[in-house]
């Protein structure tokens, strides 16, 4: 069996078609992992969440990344945090739009695969946590997304505090803080905190920041961890973190990495720029990212 890890897909459905077929993905034996972003600027979310559904837990692995909370937001009736370049409507006007809601807000905000000794997460990790607790932390906030009364957390999810963490953070605080680990961190700044204002290169970074994952004393410094949402990093590897977005939904490349074998073997595919309205933004210099 082959595992595939592949960056944000952002509703670039034919891309993710496209890249499947390049590394001759067999979906009666493979495994792919997608890094969260299934969805919205690109023009098929539906499509890519029908296609991880329909392919069942055993095949396909899923987190949930920032674009993929703003839908479920947006399903939930929470809709004043929407954007120019959202293009969520071919979920939220479908007739299967229940069933599709339904399967996204019961997927996690981390994943852990023991035997593979490899993790997964959209964004990112504090330096705070070990992955046993990384599991334990999504956790508590999958189970509210899983819960009956699941609109009531995105009412409360956004925002950029608290910037530390603490056990004793309680409530939407807690909930919040931790979502914003998995699904928006890039920096943290030298003292801990999470800096979330800041999207760009590493080489470009305000002074007391750091990236995540070079963050000092970091609990999950020797674990394998594959993540996306950062295309302005690009894709690579960094020590045992490996980097996956590569800005399909900008009209660049949409990126895999094989993780089951060494060496690690990378694939891309070109992303079709016509129909994708970031790429044509992104030439006119008027480009609007969202974290």
């Amino acid at each position: 069996m082959a595992v595939y890890a592949v960056g944000d897909v952002q509703g670039c459905f034919d891309e993710l078609m496209k890249l499947l077929d390049h590394i001759n993905f067999d979906p009666t034996v493979d495994q792919v992992w997608l890094a969260g972003d299934l969805v919205n600027r690109g023009p098929n979310s539906a499509d890519v969440l029908r296609f991880a559904r329909d392919m069942g837990p055993e095949r396909v692995k899923v987190v949930l990344g920032n674009h993929d909370l703003h839908l479920l937001a947006n399903a939930a009736g929470v809709n004043e945090h929407q954007h120019r370049m959202d293009t969520m409507e071919s979920v939220l006007e479908a007739d299967d739009r229940d069933e599709l809601v339904s399967w996204l807000r019961q997927q996690p905000l981390f994943y852990h695969d023991e035997n593979l000794a490899f993790s997964m997460v959209h964004a990112g990790i504090p330096a705070q946590w070990s992955i046993a607790e990384c599991g334990q932390y999504a956790k508590e906030v999958e189970a509210v997304l899983q819960s009956e009364n699941w609109q009531d957390f995105f009412q409360n999810m956004y925002g950029n505090e608290p910037q530390q963490w603490s056990e004793k953070l309680t409530g939407w605080d807690r909930l919040r803080y931790i979502t914003n680990c998995f699904t928006r961190l890039r920096y943290c700044h030298s003292d801990g905190g999470l800096a979330l204002k800041f999207k760009g290169h590493p080489q470009d970074r305000p002074d007391h920041q750091l990236s995540w994952f070079d963050m000092p004393n970091r609990k999950s410094n020797d674990d394998n961890v594959v993540f996306g949402h950062w295309s302005t990093l690009g894709t690579g590897q960094y020590d045992k973190v490996f980097s996956l977005d590569s800005g399909a939904v900008w009209g660049e490349l949409l990126t895999a990495v094989r993780i089951d074998q060494q060496p690690y073997q990378w694939f891309t595919v070109q992303a079709d720029p016509d129909g994708l309205p970031h790429a044509k933004n992104k030439k006119n210099n008027k480009v609007e990212r969202w974290q």
